[in-house]
C-alpha cells in the first residue's frame, strides 16, 4: 500500500485509515483519480470508493460526517463501490486504483 505519490502526508492518510476502521462494514477502500495517478494539483480531492457487502447509503453519511470532523483541508469524495454502475468508473479503478485500506 505505497502511497508515497499521492501527495498526501502520514497524518492524513493514517488519520483517514483511522476513521475508516472505526466502522466494521468497510472493508476496503480503494484511492482512484490524479491522487492515485499521481497527476494531482494541491487542492486536488481525494477520491475513494469503500467495498463491503454490508455497506449501506448511511454508513456512507455517517463516515463522510467523520472525515469532516477532521477538518482536513481536502475534499473528500466517497462512493460505495457495489452501487456504482458506470463500466467506464469501474474500469477506470480497476486500472488505476490504490488500496487505500483494509479492515
Amino acid at each position: 500500500m505505497n502511497l508515497d505519490s499521492t501527495g498526501l502526508p502520514e497524518n492524513a492518510i493514517q488519520s483517514i485509515r483511522q476513521v475508516l476502521s472505526l466502522f466494521p462494514a468497510v472493508e476496503q477502500a480503494i484511492l482512484y483519480g490524479s491522487r492515485a495517478k499521481g497527476s494531482y494539483r494541491p487542492g486536488s480531492d481525494i477520491d475513494l470508493t469503500l467495498k463491503g457487502e454490508q455497506l449501506t447509503y448511511q454508513n456512507l453519511l455517517d463516515i463522510e460526517l467523520a472525515l469532516d470532523d477532521l477538518l482536513l483541508p481536502w475534499k473528500i469524495d466517497l462512493s460505495l463501490h457495489q452501487h456504482l454502475d458506470n463500466p467506464a468508473l469501474l474500469e477506470y479503478i480497476a486500472r488505476v486504483g490504490k488500496t487505500f485500506y483494509t479492515r
